[in-house]
């Protein structure tokens, strides 16, 4: 059994119109079908290889009651839905839904993992029942075209989406890297410790074979003093998604238009870039315009990071949205982590 790639991911809300808003409005989405039930209401949004569900109503209530507006589902493809399931089951997750054809089970929190076969992830996800969707785009669980790959939606800046940060309880951080690796085939990448003053946090990147399925996992130290992570975990009543990271082709042009838009992007202080101009030398007069756009860079042995964090959109500032270009790159920023962990710091002490 192994995870291959992410169908969609599903984000509950309080106000499906102003959320549906900002996707398409500051960030290019296209609304590609809807879905009405007596306990929900649903939206599917698509750019580049992304899938969103955005929903709203009743049936949601009590998780935004706890957690306010946030990732409830990371929809997963199996080559084996039946072995993914069961292996999930053995490693410690929870069945959630009881549909075979779609099994649910639980991630980390109350996030929960729909597991689908390729051929259920093809088209508009399956399990639902949508409407207005265009011609050619397939059926619930049916033989449309795959994610990503119809007419609908398949412009705008975002290409994929490259991975998901998942903010975790201190000291759950190995557990949870083994549970992906037992339940769904996730091997770890790569690792880091970032102290910042009295504050650090921990984090280790767990990626599927194809790379197409990558966790970003972060939890506070829970040794050193309280700091942004642990606020997060406070505002969000426990784990949940931190940010969603949209890979894009050329970061400075994106940032720009997302600006113009209406997307908020966390603030990079000027010192930033003296310090970048001495480790990358070689970029040059490129540093003008990273400084003008507030882009930060990173560099590993494979190449280049480029990479840009927004701030929070919803009222219980948690979810938040980040912009990132890989030039041959396969990491994730490793100096980077500590510039974004200062700046959500400083954003966080402006707000108190």
């Amino acid at each position: 059994m192994a995870v291959q790639d992410i169908a969609y991911v599903e984000l509950y809300t309080r106000d499906k119109v102003s959320t549906v808003d900002y996707f398409e409005s500051a960030m290019g989405f296209t609304r590609v079908a809807d879905r009405v039930t007596p306990d929900r209401s649903s939206v599917l949004l698509r750019q580049g290889g992304v899938q969103l569900v955005v929903s709203s109503g009743r049936g949601m209530w009590r998780f935004l009651d706890e957690h306010g507006d946030g990732i409830a589902d990371i929809a997963l493809v199996c080559d084996d839905v039946v072995a993914t399931r069961d292996a999930a089951v053995e490693a410690g997750a929870e069945p959630v839904g009881s549909d075979e054809r779609w099994p649910v089970v639980s991630g980390f929190g109350e996030v929960c993992h729909t597991l689908l076969s390729p051929a259920a992830a093809a088209g508009l996800p399956a399990g639902f029942r949508w409407h207005g969707a265009p011609a050619g785009s397939g059926t619930a669980g049916g033989s449309g075209t795959a994610a990503g790959s119809g007419t609908a939606g398949a412009g705008g800046v975002v290409r994929a989406l490259d991975h998901i940060a998942v903010c975790l309880e201190g000291g759950a951080l190995d557990r949870y890297a083994d549970f992906y690796r037992d339940a769904f085939g996730l091997e770890r990448f790569s690792s880091e410790y970032v102290a910042v003053g009295g504050q650090a946090m921990d984090s280790v990147v767990v990626s599927s074979g194809s790379g197409r399925v990558v966790f970003t996992l972060v939890a506070p130290d829970p040794a050193r003093e309280p700091g942004q992570l642990d606020a997060f975990l406070a505002r969000n009543g426990g784990p949940g998604v931190q940010h969603l990271a949209f890979l894009v082709d050329d970061i400075v042009p994106a940032v720009r238009d997302f600006r113009e838009r209406g997307v908020e992007f966390l603030a990079t202080p000027g010192t930033y870039y003296e310090m970048l101009g001495d480790r990358f030398p070689e970029m040059g007069q490129e540093i003008a315009e990273l400084r003008e756009a507030q882009v930060l860079a990173d560099r590993d042995e494979w190449g280049y990071l480029l990479q840009l964090f927004s701030r929070s959109p919803y009222e219980r500032n948690t979810l938040f949205f980040e912009l990132i270009q890989r030039r041959g790159s396969r990491g994730f920023g490793s100096s980077n982590i500590r510039a974004l962990y200062e700046a959500v710091e400083r954003d966080r002490l402006a707000a108190q």
